[in-house]
């Protein structure tokens, strides 16, 4: 019987990553074909394997170009939300006085609230700001909307972390920010890792924002740009496929690398010490 259970479970483990893992090969493999064989034989494999897709996307969708702007945006955007919501959460759980609860409070309304709902304001503000067109109020945008979550995550982690230690620090001459970031932050890192990802896989894929406050074209991201491939009769398949193979590396390495502080990071709020 026990036996029967482990095959079972390594059953449901096959299907379940077979379902996971073959859409990414999918449209690893669609990347190579020609788009008459994507048409004709969509799941089938490449008849050939040539880099000419590549070589056309990068230069024709002037791909260098918006993964630099991805890049950019996208780097930035997480340090910020990691420096803002690791410094909110740190100051929440480590200090207490009258408006503690309502800020934590204020904070987690960002969850509930999309800030999608407030796209109206936000573009008055910006354009008001003359921050329409510009990186920045893309950084600004993703900073504000992604704090809540961070700030979340953070707030767990931070309960579990003895209070000696930032008291032991304190006996040693340490100031409050001298705390931060010499005892608390070195200790972080798997929730750092869980933060870093999940905010990064919304930035890197994040399409409405670009299209909204973005007018000029040297200036999109890889989901705005990728849009340049979809015509009014006809669509760049085989391009767009090499295209989205691209824009999910960085995705894929960034996991590859921290995958076992992100796991760590999920569960180290989950015991309160």
């Amino acid at each position: 019987m026990k036996q029967i259970q482990t095959t079972l479970r390594y059953a449901i483990l096959i299907v379940a990553s077979f379902i996971s893992l073959y859409p990414l090969f999918l449209m690893i493999s669609s990347s190579f074909k020609t788009k008459i064989e994507i048409m004709t034989h969509p799941l089938a494999l490449p008849e050939s394997i040539s880099l000419n897709n590549y070589i056309e996307v990068w230069q024709k969708v002037k791909f260098s170009s918006y993964l630099l702007n991805s890049v950019l945006v996208s780097t930035l955007s997480v340090v910020c939300i990691l420096i803002v919501s690791s410094l909110a959460a740190f100051y929440l759980t480590r200090y207490k006085f009258k408006w503690n609860g309502f800020l934590l409070v204020f904070f987690m309304f960002g969850l509930m609230i999309p800030m999608k709902l407030a796209i109206t304001p936000l573009y008055m503000l910006m354009l008001k700001l003359g921050l329409m067109d510009t990186h920045l109020s893309l950084i600004i945008l993703y900073t504000a909307g992604n704090t809540s979550l961070a700030l979340f995550i953070f707030y767990g982690f931070f309960r579990t972390l003895p209070a000696e230690f930032d008291q032991s620090a304190r006996i040693d001459g340490c100031n409050g920010f001298q705390v931060y970031y010499k005892i608390i932050l070195p200790l972080m890192r798997p929730s750092i890792a869980t933060v870093g990802i999940v905010t990064l896989i919304g930035v890197w894929n994040d399409f409405f924002y670009p299209l909204i406050f973005l007018k000029t074209t040297e200036l999109n991201t890889i989901p705005l740009g990728l849009m340049s491939l979809f015509g009014e009769y006809d669509t760049e398949w085989n391009l767009l496929f090499c295209g989205l193979t691209i824009s999910s590396l960085p995705m894929l390495l960034a996991f590859a690398f921290a995958s076992k502080q992100f796991i760590e990071g999920l569960t180290a709020g989950g015991v309160k010490a």
